[in-house]
């Protein structure tokens, strides 16, 4: 792992400086990062923003996203003065030569430096930005020799040809060794800790088979409705938003076989390998195996009376491989259901004799970070009656430190240029095939589209009412 990055001046552009994600998101994670001196002490922020905004304008919520027990004027400041804006007319590629002009001569001087471009934008703006970036040489070398890197935000497109075509314009002008797909479900705490809990702990790598295990369930339940982003949802749904990236990431890292190394090209070579040993969902097992649902209200908040955009998602999959063939594998997410709760649940094979539950080993990613392995035990006493029991690793009470913000993770391995968090071009397009018919189906109608109660636990299918 390379660190001394983190010491070299880094000059840090982000288009989309004043929209949600950088204000909620980007903004806070970086003034962590300088609060805990994780940053160079050499930084520039090129803001880039269609309108007239000024450093006090993008800043103005900074104190109020980072909460007041963690808020420091002089951080906020030290950050203000680091950055620099730049309107800019995102379609005109004299504006993309006049901010490469710009970087030169800020990082003019500095023996070696590092350069991001952190694209904080809806996906739709992707393809024209990156080609006029292109075709004006912000993809090539530095002075120092260092190629500048290239931050996307999900969606990495809209289906399977979309996301392909994409790819395609990317590599026109960047490498892929230069492009970092952000999936900041990955970058959690927990998430990362599944690699290191599983390849560390030999206890755990003889039983991770079909042998051994039951059945795999990645589970994101949102108690939030869409919160406002009527068009956003309109256009996407559940499938787009969290299947298709998020929660099958979370899969393959679950899943994959060992790594030969625990380094970032060996880490994605087995994560597509399971990916593409996920069966893709045929035409004719969609209606089977994929369910989808929208909470009572959301045509009216959307003030669309048709709209066929799911909210809730439950598919079945299987893996067809010899670590895992018949094992159920289930990925469900949902809005405006009765809790809050994404994690990963193991569930171990019983042997013909066991009462009470099954053996769980649980990756709490939120709310509460941490791994639950329920296991049986006998209650004390004369009398030989078992009980479920946990073993809990609650990251707040075990470790007396704060757990990096999954930004903050994602900022850091990009300026190292460690690829392990983020999703390959091989993965993205795998993604979108294991669920593309799945996604042609249900935009053509509303069938099967099922109707749920706010704060419920998600659609009732028929088999359920009937017991």
């Amino acid at each position: 792992m390379n660190y001394d990055h983190l010491k070299r001046p880094l000059v840090l552009v982000i288009f989309g400086i004043t929209g949600d994600l950088a204000q909620r998101k980007l903004l806070p994670a970086l003034y962590q990062l300088l609060k805990a001196g994780d940053l160079p002490e050499e930084l520039h922020i090129v803001g880039i923003s269609r309108r007239d905004v000024t450093k006090d304008n993008v800043y103005a919520k900074l104190r109020s996203f980072v909460g007041e027990f963690s808020y420091a004027e002089d951080i906020e400041r030290r950050l203000k003065d680091s950055t620099v804006m730049v309107q800019m007319d995102l379609l005109n590629a004299d504006a993309y030569r006049e901010l490469l002009e710009h970087l030169q001569v800020v990082e003019k001087g500095y023996e070696k430096v590092s350069r991001l471009y952190y694209l904080s934008i809806p996906s739709q703006a992707f393809t024209p930005i990156i080609k006029l970036m292109g075709q004006t040489g912000h993809q090539r070398a530095l002075a120092c020799g260092e190629d500048p890197r290239l931050l996307i935000e999900k969606p990495f497109g809209f289906d399977l040809a979309s996301a392909k075509d994409l790819v395609h314009e990317l590599s026109v002008y960047f490498d892929e060794d230069q492009m970092y797909r952000i999936d900041h479900y990955v970058a959690k705490e927990t998430v990362q800790n599944i690699l290191t809990f599983r390849f560390q702990n030999p206890l755990f790598e003889s039983v991770w088979n079909r042998e051994h295990i039951d059945h795999i369930a990645v589970v994101a339940r949102e108690q939030i409705d869409i919160e406002g982003r009527a068009a956003f949802y309109e256009q996407t749904g559940a499938l787009r938003d969290f299947v298709q990236n998020h929660l099958l990431q979370l899969l393959a890292i679950t899943a994959m076989r060992r790594p030969a190394q625990l380094e970032s090209d060996d880490i994605h070579a087995s994560k597509l390998e399971l990916l593409k040993a996920v069966e893709a969902i045929t035409p004719s097992k969609v209606a089977a195996t994929a369910l989808r649902g929208q909470y009572e209200g959301y045509r009216a908040e959307v003030q669309n009376p048709d709209s066929n955009a799911e909210t809730y998602v439950r598919l079945a999959l299987q893996i067809d491989n010899d670590q895992w063939r018949g094992v159920p594998i289930v990925l469900e997410t949902g809005k405006a259901l009765d809790v809050k709760r994404t994690e990963i649940t193991v569930c171990f094979r019983q042997p013909s004799d066991a009462t009470g539950e099954q053996n769980r080993l649980v990756f709490r990613i939120q709310p509460q970070e941490g791994i639950t392995l329920r296991l049986q035990t006998k209650q004390p006493g004369i009398k030989n009656i078992t009980a479920d029991a946990d073993m809990d690793l609650d990251y707040a009470k075990s470790f007396n430190v704060r757990p990096a913000e999954a930004y903050e993770r994602v900022i850091v391995d990009a300026i190292r240029g460690d690829q392990t968090l983020f999703a390959s071009a091989a993965e993205v397009i795998r993604s979108w095939e294991i669920i593309e018919n799945v996604l042609q189906r249900w935009q053509r109608d509303g069938e099967g589209l099922i109707p749920y109660p706010k704060g419920s636990a998600g659609p009732v299918t028929p088999v359920e009412n009937n017991g």
